[in-house]
C-alpha cells in the first residue's frame, strides 16, 4: 500500500484516506436519501455503520476464502494484518447485506425501501475509495498514454477503469429513483451494475483463474449477476397489477443536472490526484 505518512509506528495509507473520505460522503448521500423517505434517521446510520463494519470484515474474509486461502491457512497470524492488503468486494457485498437484512428485520425496518435508499451512497463510497487501491492492472501491450508505470511496466490503471464505471453507476441509480416501480429495484439495479462493473475491470486485472480465461472474481460476479436478475425478474412479476398506470417519466431537474457536474468533476478530481499521488511515490 501506498505510505503517505507515518506517526511514531502508525502509518496512514492512501487507500485508507480515500476509503474514509467515501464512507463520510456515503453517508451523507445515505442521510440525504433517508429524509426523502422519511426513515427514520437514528436507525439509518447505525444500519449503516453495521453495514460499512462487517462489510469490511467479509471483505477480508472474502479474500482469504477465494482468492488466497493456502497463504492464510498456513500464515494465520496474518489474517489480522491488513495493512498488507488482500480485501474482496464480494466479500464485503455477502456479509455486509446479511448483516443488514437481519438488523432491519430485527428493528422492523422496511427492508427494500431501506435498501434503496443505501445502496446510491454505497456506491458513490466504492468510487471515492477504488481511486486509493494499489492493485494495478496488467501490462499494456502498447504504450497507452493513461498507463501506469510500476517498477519498470506500464499497467493498466485498474482502478481508475472502476471509478469510471462506478460513478456511471451512481448516476444511473440517481436518476432511476425517478422512475423505480417497486421498492428493491434500486437495490437489485446495484448489485447487478456493481458486479458488471466488476467482471469488466477483471479483464484488466490478475487473479487466480477457475474456468478458462474466467477468473475467480469473473466467476462470482457472474454468480452475483445472474442471481440478481432472477430475484429482480420475480419482484417486477410480483408488481404486475399493483403500481399505478400511466407513470410520468420526470424531466431532468436542475438538481439531477447539479448532480451531474459534480460527478463528472468529482471524476476529474479522482484522475488527477490518482496520476499526481502515484507520480510523486513512484519517484
Amino acid at each position: 500500500m501506498v505510505e503517505l505518512f507515518s506517526i511514531g509506528h502508525f502509518s496512514i495509507h492512501l487507500l485508507s484516506v480515500t476509503s474514509a473520505i467515501g464512507m463520510i460522503i456515503g453517508l451523507l448521500v445515505i442521510q440525504k436519501e433517508g429524509e426523502r423517505k422519511r426513515l427514520d434517521k437514528d436507525k439509518l446510520m447505525d444500519l449503516a455503520l453495521y453495514t460499512i463494519g462487517f462489510g469490511i470484515i467479509g471483505a477480508r474474509l472474502g479474500y482469504i476464502l477465494f482468492f488466497n486461502f493456502d497463504f492464510y491457512l498456513n500464515n494465520p497470524a496474518d489474517i489480522f494484518r491488513f495493512s498488507q492488503g488482500g480485501l474482496s468486494i464480494q466479500g464485503a457485498i455477502f456479509v455486509g447485506g446479511a448483516v443488514a437484512f437481519f438488523y432491519m428485520r430485527k428493528k422492523n425496518m422496511p427492508v427494500w425501501k431501506t435498501a434503496d435508499a443505501i445502496v446510491p451512497g454505497v456506491i458513490i463510497g466504492q468510487a471515492i475509495g477504488r481511486v486509493g487501491c494499489d492493485v494495478f492492472g496488467v501490462p499494456m501491450n502498447r504504450n497507452w498514454p493513461w498507463g501506469v508505470m510500476v517498477n519498470g511496466e506500464l499497467l493498466h490503471p485498474a482502478q481508475l477503469y472502476e471509478v469510471a464505471l462506478n460513478f456511471i453507476l451512481f448516476l444511473f441509480i440517481w436518476r432511476r429513483r425517478q422512475t423505480a416501480k417497486f421498492d428493491g429495484e434500486l437495490f437489485f439495479i446495484y448489485i447487478i451494475g456493481f458486479a458488471f462493473n466488476r467482471f469488466i475491470v477483471e479483464f484488466f486485472r490478475t487473479n487466480p483463474q477457475a474456468i478458462g480465461p474466467l477468473s475467480i472474481a469473473h466467476v462470482l460476479s457472474l454468480v452475483i449477476i445472474i442471481m440478481g436478475l432472477l430475484v429482480l425478474y420475480i419482484m417486477s412479476n410480483k408488481q404486475i397489477g399493483q403500481s399505478q398506470p400511466g407513470t410520468v417519466i420526470e424531466e431532468i431537474s436542475l438538481s439531477n443536472i447539479v448532480v451531474y457536474g459534480i460527478i463528472g468533476l468529482a471524476f476529474i478530481v479522482s484522475v488527477i490526484f490518482y496520476y499526481g499521488i502515484h507520480f510523486i511515490y513512484s519517484r
